[in-house]
């Protein structure tokens, strides 16, 4: 007796709009002024090209599968175009002109649905849109058609979608990961700074000959990595706290976002995003910790890689036991870690702290980007 095999259930959500502002120059279709003029230049989106890419390895075996989608431009429009029959309509757009809220509000109507897969076409702004509502278990996958696609969860490239969802057809074994969903800092991007943020997981199909990793740069820029640096630790500063801000050219990449003065080879004092002590000695720093919750910021001497011990002895033992070894904030990049012969130093000159200090430590190297590294005493 043959064995009947139901209907793939795949769900196709659509930012019409996606990739419109690339060829424009826009950098990207989030700014719907940018998406505005990019059609008054007579620029359109490429996504029905790319979506036929994805969806033409389908259609020798169309009756495979059951499509769940959305009206117009949101979905069913390139279904009926290639020919698709089986396909319902879950959620219905109410303007002409779609939005985030569109798409999420899709992808809510089709949890209760279970689809098998939820495909989305779009970017990394789509991708955020979807991770903010779907559920935990469901597989998802984007078909890339954005801008901006520095996130693990796309296919590598349109028609590899095709060849995923063949492969679940065929029963072939593959097995879902968490892929990392990531953006940009829009307003760093126009200034030609990429700063991506990690916004949460996907669960997406397991197969890396056709799904992409998050992306990274091949070759570390040393100026765009120290902006990231910086940017991190600005988003994350307690306008409560105490900064000791040491010397050095990471420190002072945060101090010059800041907009601050900064003692290149000394210890300036920072709260609330001000300047409120410079140059400062071991004995002034001891009396600015024991007047609230602080935190020391340094980084590693390229070649060497002192931490404490060299071109800032004002951050002393004292000080360092004062404000507490779990308020010490490291930052370096991670070609300057990489070039350590011996991992990070500390030489306070206290034996004692010098071993506390010792161990796998966190060292900041970017925008929510640390790794751990092996400081040690003399």
């Amino acid at each position: 007796m043959s064995r009947t095999i139901s209907p793939i259930k795949v769900g196709l959500v659509v930012n019409p709009t996606a990739g419109i502002g690339g060829p424009a120059g826009f950098r990207g279709s989030d700014d719907p002024m940018a998406e505005m003029q990019a059609k008054a230049q007579g620029y359109a989106s490429k996504i029905a090209s790319r979506l036929h890419a994805a969806l033409l390895p389908l259609k020798p075996v169309a009756e495979s599968f059951h499509w769940f989608t959305c009206s117009g431009a949101m979905g069913a429009n390139y279904l009926q175009e290639m020919g698709f029959d089986c396909i319902e309509i879950v959620y219905e757009t109410a303007a002409p002109t779609t939005t985030a809220q569109d798409t999420q509000n899709a992808v809510f109507a089709m949890q209760p649905i279970g689809v098998d897969v939820l495909l989305f076409a779009g970017g990394d702004g789509t991708a955020r849109d979807v991770l903010d509502v779907i559920g935990e278990q469901q597989v998802a996958l984007g078909v890339p058609c954005g801008v901006k696609m520095h996130s693990g969860v796309f296919a590598r490239h349109p028609a590899a979608v095709g060849d995923i969802l063949l492969k679940l057809r065929a029963c072939s074994l593959v097995s879902a990961r968490l892929a990392e969903v990531r953006d940009i800092d829009e307003a760093a991007f126009q200034q030609d700074r990429v700063i991506t943020r990690y916004y949460g997981d996907l669960l997406v199909p397991d197969d890396l000959q056709y799904v992409q990793s998050t992306k990274v740069g091949g070759t570390e820029s040393e100026p765009l990595v120290l902006q990231e640096i910086a940017a991190d630790f600005i988003d994350h500063m307690d306008n409560d706290r105490l900064y000791f801000m040491g010397g050095g050219r990471t420190v002072g990449t945060i101090m010059e976002a800041l907009g601050l003065p900064n003692s290149l080879l000394g210890v300036d004092v920072i709260k609330g995003g001000q300047l409120v002590a410079a140059n400062c000695s071991e004995t002034s720093l001891k009396a600015w910790a024991e007047q609230g919750p602080a935190s020391i910021v340094v980084s590693v001497i390229g070649g060497q890689g002192h931490i404490f011990g060299r071109g800032n002895q004002q951050i002393g033992p004292a000080v360092i036991r004062a404000v507490g070894l779990e308020n010490i904030i490291a930052v370096a990049t991670k070609s300057k870690l990489e070039a350590l012969p011996h991992g990070v130093i500390v030489d306070t000159g206290d034996l004692a702290l010098d071993k506390s200090l010792s161990g796998l430590r966190l060292v900041q190297t970017g925008y929510e980007d640390a790794v751990l590294v092996q400081w040690s005493g003399q």
